[in-house]
């Protein structure tokens, strides 16, 4: 099979050309601007250097003759798309619109990665969140992706182009960065690793779905070759962990005695969050295979050595 990713040599986007590369066909598509360039010039795969924000990346999409195109790419930064919402849209929805524009002419499956944060601040008696939940996304990128979304309906039933919407939980692992939703393992993970003191911006009960990054490519594989499409699966471990009871783990994989900070919450941000994924083992055959404390030591192992 012939697959595109737009944002393979990011973090996520790593981890999956990683379980692909050898088996089929693959192109990335990254500007470089947060992804390992260089890393993915160790790979096998065929490299183009370009923002899908460029509309030349249009005609070069389609030269490409994918079969799939896993659209990764994007701002994920939630505290950045409250600060500049103008950038965030752009990134997010005209590079969107960019690859569904060459998925459509080359007639190509999307496969798209949206978010937990599409869902927004949710009801103690609506968790574990489930597909038809209604969107209510506290946060520009939230919101950005909830768009993306209703432009992938509008593309089958106009076009028929075929879909599968991947509401990721919050992802951690090797090669993470210091941002997106997930990012405040690798935050914690760097700072403890270098001895440094940790900050919780709020009072630590706040919960997510932490959800390791190799399951995540996991479930994009299934999607890729599902049979049933244009629809929306959350990709998560259906487990609620507060920040706290993280930092504790996080210590104890460590062998670090970690005495967090704290700071205010910051805006945007939702106060709990955990996903059903009964619909993703159901229709895609998938359900995470790594626990959370498994996932960290994979992670702080990665952060301490390098």
């Amino acid at each position: 099979m012939n697959v595109l990713v737009t944002g393979g040599a990011g973090f996520i986007g790593s981890h999956l050309i990683g379980k692909i590369e050898k088996k089929h066909i693959v192109t990335v598509v990254d500007n470089g601007y947060t992804g390992d360039i260089i890393r993915m010039r160790t790979c096998d795969v065929n490299l183009i250097k370009k923002n899908v924000c460029d509309q030349k990346i249009v005609k070069q999409i389609v030269d490409e003759k994918p079969n799939v195109i896993v659209h990764l790419a994007a701002q994920t930064m939630v505290d950045s798309s409250i600060k500049d919402p103008v950038f965030d849209a752009s990134e997010n929805i005209m590079g969107t619109l960019n690859v569904l524009e060459a998925a459509r002419q080359c007639g190509a499956r999307v496969v798209f990665a949206s978010t937990a944060a599409a869902y927004g601040d949710v009801l103690e008696d609506d968790l574990p969140v489930v597909e038809s939940q209604e969107l209510s996304p506290q946060s520009f990128y939230g919101l950005t992706k909830v768009g993306v979304e209703k432009y992938l309906e509008l593309y089958h039933r106009h076009y028929g182009l075929d879909y599968v919407i991947c509401r990721f939980a919050n992802v951690y692992g090797e090669r993470q960065g210091d941002t997106g939703e997930g990012g405040v393992i690798s935050i914690f993970a760097k700072r403890i690793a270098a001895g440094k003191d940790i900050t919780i911006y709020g009072d630590g009960t706040q919960t997510r779905d932490f959800v390791y990054a190799g399951d995540i490519a996991s479930g994009i594989c299934k999607a890729m070759t599902t049979e049933n499409v244009n629809t929306v699966y959350n990709l998560s471990t259906q487990t609620e962990t507060s920040l706290l009871d993280l930092v504790k783990i996080m210590g104890k994989v460590s062998g670090c005695d970690i005495v967090p900070k704290f700071g205010s919450v910051r805006e945007g941000d939702i106060y709990r969050s955990m996903l059903s994924n009964q619909k993703a083992k159901e229709g895609l055959g998938w359900e995470p295979q790594v626990s959370l404390t498994d996932g960290l030591r994979r992670t702080m192992a990665y952060f301490q050595g390098n």
